[in-house]
């Protein structure tokens, strides 16, 4: 199992902690990561841009001209794709980009994703943390003593409001739940801060 060490928020080791291998050490499997992640931004896609097909453009109800007899080319509609004004022929339409994964593979990468940060050096367990009132300035004391200066992540076992308010000013800085937890925030952030109490919690769920 891997051992790494438990600090307090001023960067000061206040013991060690044993992380689950079947979780924290699993093999990194890199296409599984991406698909997650591909997964997670579809689902977030609006999908709502929307072009008007001949049907639905506003007049043409009329034939502009007889069939025979004008010399110029039949027409049965100023709506038709051809005209200044008319319809889109082949034009994007209201839709979901959103595509699922089975369960298995969405826990494995959430796995994959986890192992990856501490085969890093990039997981850093928090023995706790928490603040009497929202103040930015405290998240941005515990940042530097971790000589943090890009994105973080901070989880916590449950949502932790003041950690939250404290965190949400900070460019580059998110503060979630284990409820929330999903791939693309684990990737996406330069260093993991997470309580011994989630450890525990994700342990709980995904062991």
């Amino acid at each position: 199992m891997p051992t790494v060490a438990v600090y307090d928020i001023a960067n000061q080791q206040v013991g060690d902690i044993e992380l689950n291998e079947n979780i924290f050490g699993v093999e990194v499997n890199a296409g599984l990561l991406h698909q997650a992640v591909v997964m997670q931004l579809a689902s977030q896609r609006l999908g709502n841009h929307a072009t008007k097909t001949r049907g639905m453009v506003r007049g043409g109800g009329r034939k502009p001209w007889k069939q025979k007899g004008t010399g110029r080319a039949r027409s049965g509609s100023t709506r038709s794709p051809i005209w200044v004004g008319g319809g889109t022929v082949f034009g994007p339409s209201p839709r979901s980009y959103s595509f699922s994964m089975p369960r298995k593979q969405r826990r494995l990468a959430l796995k994959c994703a986890l192992s990856d940060k501490v085969a890093n050096g990039e997981l850093v367990v928090l023995d706790s943390i928490d603040f009497a009132a929202p103040k930015t300035k405290a998240v941005v004391e515990m940042l530097n003593k971790f000589d943090v200066d890009k994105k973080a992540l901070i989880i916590t076992a449950d949502y932790a409001e003041n950690v939250d308010k404290s965190s949400r000013n900070i460019p580059g800085v998110k503060t979630i739940s284990t409820i929330g937890l999903n791939v693309f925030d684990i990737l996406n952030a330069n260093k993991l801060f997470i309580t011994k109490d989630a450890i525990a919690r994700i342990e709980e769920v995904y062991a």
